[in-house]
């Protein structure tokens, strides 16, 4: 398992690889036709977060899904089994996973830490900490969230990495900056298989 702890502290090595093996697990079941799993019975699982899985494919690392829920009203457990699956069937920038597809993809779960308010009068000052800072973009019912690795795997600065969030939005470039615009960064755990 490989991890890229970022935030979080409180999920523990078998907290982690209980719910890596949950997402596979789920995914499988709902290929398969099959019911959800249980969930693990790991303290980590019970904690109320947001979360993402993304799969890549374990050849070249290529993006084949990736789903959340940003609100931590839920166990993480229930979260992770949900948008796991909903990202191998449901993304729809790609086509559904196909059962044999499963073992050639390498799962991701990014767990989100609390968002916070950004200062958008000073996006290179203002406390953003490109590798460390997940964004999320609001305007009335639009929403864009980059998970904090986005920034450092596509080499974006501050600037870029708010432009790029407010364009998964739906909205310009530069949305960030209009009043009306809510701005929050966040942190996450995040972990692979």
């Amino acid at each position: 398992m490989e991890s890229h702890t970022i935030a979080a502290p409180d999920l523990t090595s078998p907290d982690r690889q209980a719910l890596l093996a949950l997402a596979r697990r789920a995914i499988a079941a709902a290929l398969a036709g099959e019911p959800a799993p249980a969930l693990p019975d790991v303290p980590g699982a019970r904690l109320k977060r947001g979360a993402f899985v993304t799969l890549e494919e374990r050849r070249d690392g290529a993006l084949r899904g990736c789903i959340g829920r940003v609100t931590g009203d839920q166990p993480l457990g229930e979260v992770v089994r949900t948008v796991a699956v909903s990202a191998a069937v449901e993304d729809p920038r790609f086509p559904a996973v196909e059962p044999n597809e499963l073992p050639e993809l390498r799962l991701e779960i990014s767990v989100l830490g609390t968002p916070v308010p950004f200062d958008v009068a000073r996006p290179d000052g203002g406390g953003l900490v490109i590798g460390r800072d997940g964004l999320l973009v609001r305007r009335g019912g639009a929403l864009g969230v980059l998970l904090p690795q986005v920034a450092t795997e596509h080499g974006l600065d501050a600037t870029a990495f708010l432009s790029a969030a407010c364009r998964k939005a739906g909205l310009g470039p530069h949305a960030w900056r209009e009043p009306g615009t809510q701005v929050s960064t966040f942190e996450a755990d995040v972990f692979s298989e």
